[in-house]
């Protein structure tokens, strides 16, 4: 599958927003397992906050979509299959998030802190699991909303605008 200019942009804008909570993550320094497992239990209660608003965000942008993909049909200017791809690649990728937040959920729930069998040394791991796992789930839902900003400019210019030479609206004699 291509991936569109617009797609490029939000990855770019994910990738960056990465690279600062991973930088902000190495700037705590090296911790010992008992450390961890302390910042393991007080961070408990946000990484499991943050999931849950990722998991609520992205079925709250699947159901946007839906809306987008109404007003989209109904224009007066046909629109280039481009669009609807963006679409669906905005879909594939935000019902992926999803998932991967509800399940990160599930995992940060299990009470690994409260168990006596686990080294120490364990729990450095599990701490910057958790921290690169939110990371990721927060630089995935910022390219989401990019993504969805920029389908929602192209609207915006095509059916409220009338911008009639707009790069995705389609032409009578063009072939897609």
């Amino acid at each position: 599958m291509k991936i569109s200019t617009y797609t490029k942009r939000a990855l770019l804008g994910g990738t960056i927003s990465l690279a600062i909570i991973l930088t902000g993550t190495f700037l705590l320094g090296k911790l010992s397992g008992y450390e961890a497992k302390i910042l393991i239990r007080n961070s408990l209660t946000g990484m499991n906050t943050l999931c849950n608003t990722i998991a609520l965000a992205s079925a709250t942008i699947l159901a946007l979509l839906l809306t987008l993909l109404g007003i989209s049909s109904s224009s007066k200017s046909k629109l280039k299959k481009d669009h609807y791809r963006h679409i669906l690649q905005i879909a594939k990728l935000d019902t992926f998030v999803f998932v991967a937040a509800v399940i990160t959920f599930l995992l940060f729930n299990l009470p690994i802190t409260e168990s006596e069998s686990v080294p120490y040394n364990w729990f450095n791991f599990v701490y910057y699991i958790s921290l690169a796992i939110s990371s990721v789930l927060s630089s995935l839902l910022i390219m989401v909303v990019l993504m969805l900003y920029n389908t929602i400019v192209n609207i915006i210019k095509i059916v409220g605008l009338g911008i009639l030479d707009h790069p995705l609206v389609s032409r009578e004699d063009e072939e897609e």
